[in-house]
């Protein structure tokens, strides 16, 4: 199985919509009026990007706590409402190894830090939705290693893996790297988003490619499972 990011691994400069949303998110529903400007978003769930900017706009751990689920909520309807067409925002190689995979019959994923609507969104106006089986999203986790490790155990429990089966997770940032490694899954870094060549290497991935154009499925599914020594770094 294979999991993906979606922001700087499937899709790139999508515009500035989802951001939008988040603020004006909060402003209908706190009454606070925010700003994402200064937080370093890139890698982070949109729960603790929203929680960050309340806290920097003066509210108080308490009504951030008890305003977030209608937060959110309000957030993916109207982003679902804004969504441009994204089609042209593929990331490199990205179209042609989720066609390779699916004709590989390979159960596809999203392990991602978006709302589950926002995510799905993006990906219908991307036209990459149909690959996808199932996601994991910002709002059923609190940490992006708890997201993998639930998407490892929705597809056990679904039947699509067995407990031995090799899984892999894409992403273009070192929170995806660090998640697949805690999760005991391989990773595969790629160059696609604003995290430098340099420092996706500096955390040891499985593999480091320069955009998904490389990517093939025998890389990750040569012998030996989770519990296997890891191996060095491969650029492609």
């Amino acid at each position: 199985m294979v999991l993906f990011d979606i922001d700087g691994t499937l899709l790139r400069r999508a515009g500035p919509h989802h951001r939008t949303a988040l603020e004006d998110a909060v402003e209908r529903v706190a009454g606070i009026e925010v700003s994402i400007d200064g937080i370093a978003v890139q890698g982070m769930l949109d729960r603790d990007i929203i929680a960050l900017a309340m806290r920097a706009a003066g509210a108080t751990a308490r009504e951030v706590r008890e305003q977030l689920p209608r937060i959110m909520k309000r957030a993916q309807w109207l982003y679902a409402r804004s969504c441009p067409d994204l089609s042209r925002k593929v990331c490199p190689g990205a179209r042609g190894a989720l066609e390779r995979l699916r004709r590989q019959r390979t159960p596809l994923g999203l392990v991602t830090g978006n709302l589950s609507r926002i995510g799905w969104k993006k990906l219908e106006c991307a036209g990459l939705r149909p690959y996808f089986r199932f996601g994991v999203f910002a709002e059923e986790g609190h940490t992006r290693t708890a997201l993998a490790r639930l998407a490892l155990a929705r597809a056990r429990r679904e039947g699509w893996i067995g407990r031995d089966s090799v899984v892999a997770l894409v992403g273009d940032h070192p929170n995806d790297i660090l998640a697949a490694r805690a999760a005991g899954m391989r990773s595969v870094a790629v160059a696609t988003g604003l995290s430098p060549v340099a420092e996706l290497a500096a955390h040891e991935p499985d593999y480091l490619l320069e955009t998904l154009n490389e990517f093939r499925l025998s890389m990750i599914s040569a012998t030996g499972g989770r519990n296997e020594a890891r191996k060095p770094v491969r650029t492609m």
